[in-house]
């Protein structure tokens, strides 16, 4: 029997995966686009919808042009400093909706990334107030994997494994991270009340729709 979630805290410290504003940062991309945002790396102006690379060391993630998002979709890039944010988007089989039963996950959005720098797989909840973090036991994430060895091709720090129970169904994603902190984002606007209201749960279903469509686009 799996171990339930704990250790349930405020995403606030600077060692979790992203620096805070993260969420915010990737949820204005249309918005920066429209006032002519440049690259943080090489300052080039974005031509349209731009890129994001992972800063490892200050746990933030950059806006970036094309050509130096492809400097650094390569492991050991620039000595590790800078991963791009990949790209994959791949629905999961529902065949193993029972390995998430047993986790007593306390809400219906979470997502789970490995974080190279502390050496373990974290889960996080997006909320009115940013993304809350749970330490998951590393038997926990063993038998999920067991139960779905894609997961063991989870890049650490740029995908993440993306879980959603809503009206009686669930659907779990491997997405790329910055989509999980846009996720955050739109939450932390919309959001109202406990449960959460009609907008963002409007929200939650335009996401993922926008998901299916990524996913039939890289087929």
């Amino acid at each position: 029997m799996m171990q339930p979630l704990y250790r349930l805290r405020r995403f606030l410290d600077p060692r979790l995966p992203y620096a805070r504003g993260s969420e915010s940062t990737v949820f204005s991309t249309r918005s920066r686009d429209r006032k002519g945002a440049v690259c943080e790396l090489c300052g080039a102006p974005f031509d349209g919808r731009h890129a994001h690379v992972i800063d490892l060391e200050s746990r933030r993630l950059m806006c970036t042009c094309r050509p130096c998002y492809l400097l650094f979709t390569h492991p050991g890039a620039a000595g590790g400093r800078y991963r791009s944010v990949s790209e994959r988007v791949m629905k999961l089989s529902e065949a193993a909706d029972s390995s998430w039963e047993s986790l007593g996950i306390p809400v219906g959005i979470a997502f789970f990334l490995r974080n190279s720098a502390r050496g373990r797989v974290l889960a996080f909840y997006p909320s009115p107030a940013g993304a809350t973090e749970s330490t998951l036991p590393l038997e926990a994430w063993d038998e999920i994997v067991a139960a779905l060895p894609v997961l063991a091709t989870l890049e650490p720090d740029v995908e993440a494994l993306l879980v959603c129970r809503r009206r009686e169904r669930m659907e779990s994603w491997i997405v790329p991270v910055d989509a999980c902190y846009e996720l955050v984002g739109r939450l932390r606007r919309s959001w109202k009340g406990f449960e959460g209201g009609a907008e963002a749960w409007s929200e939650i279903d335009a996401f993922f729709a926008r998901l299916e469509e990524r996913e039939r686009s890289c087929a």
